[in-house]
């Protein structure tokens, strides 16, 4: 009975693996086939596609947005989660469990929600033109709880008898944060741009209702969907942001390994 129950597990592991990733490993699939039309069988293996790709301004200008808006966001988002980090993990703040419940806030509530109120606030109240500065705000506004999970989860990882010691030596709170604290958690701030880079840049709904003629990459990948003869250019594209997306979290996952395992060697 006892090794029923593994190899159970196992087989719904890989179950749940298969029935997880399988769509998404079939994209670069059809990248590969020699039509026009994702079809299948496949007719053959081709990499014009991918060629096809690099020659496409739209989609290259639309990239470019992407990775604009996805630095902006992510330096705004850790510049702002970390002094908030630091203010809820190293002080007792009257009310603290309510506001971290209340900036975390958009992590539950639905994108399309965030989107509709920050569209009405922008035309309505702010009069501004929709841009990349508007999805910039609203990717802000989204990464920001991201950014403070994984920054309050290093920053109680450490000791901080080791703030106290800075302090007990005469540097007074700037320095202290400078000289030790800021190193220390040096991997959560790495890993909090490298999220919140990814949320931003694969982030659709929010990027759909603020952005105005400059498109983002997933603005204009959805654009493209209404042309059949399209789709194995799109699916290279979404081949090649796959690929990407995983290089990052996996460096991230390795960056926040290696920050606790030099605080806390034996921890993972």
């Amino acid at each position: 009975m006892m090794l029923g129950k593994p190899r159970a597990l196992f087989v719904y592991a890989v179950g749940f693996m298969i029935f997880l990733y399988a769509p998404v490993l079939l994209m670069p699939v059809f990248s590969l086939n020699d039509s026009t039309f994702a079809t299948f069988p496949l007719k053959g293996f081709t990499m014009r596609h991918y060629g096809d790709m690099l020659a496409n301004t739209s989609m290259i200008l639309s990239l470019k947005n992407s990775l604009m808006v996805g630095v902006l966001v992510s330096v705004t988002a850790t510049a702002i989660g970390l002094p908030a980090a630091i203010a809820l993990t190293r002080y007792r703040l009257p009310g603290g469990g309510p506001v971290l419940s209340a900036m975390m806030l958009p992590l539950v509530i639905p994108s399309i929600v965030i989107s509709v109120a920050l569209l009405v606030i922008i035309l309505r109240f702010l009069h501004l033109d929709l841009s990349l500065w508007t999805v910039a705000a609203g990717h802000i506004l989204l990464c920001i709880p991201f950014s403070m999970t994984v920054l309050m989860s290093r920053l109680e990882g450490f000791d901080k008898s080791l703030e106290e010691a800075s302090r007990d030596l005469g540097e007074n709170a700037w320095m202290t944060f400078l000289r030790v604290t800021l190193p220390l958690a040096m991997p959560g701030v790495v890993s909090s741009l490298l999220l919140c880079f990814i949320t931003s840049f694969d982030e659709f709904v929010i990027a759909f209702f603020l952005t105005g003629t400059q498109n983002t990459l997933p603005v204009y990948l959805f654009s493209q969907l209404r042309f059949p003869n399209r789709l194995p250019g799109t699916l290279a594209l979404g081949s090649v942001i796959l690929v990407g997306s995983a290089v990052l979290v996996v460096a991230a996952e390795l960056l926040r390994k290696w920050g606790v395992q030099s605080t806390n060697p034996g921890d993972v």
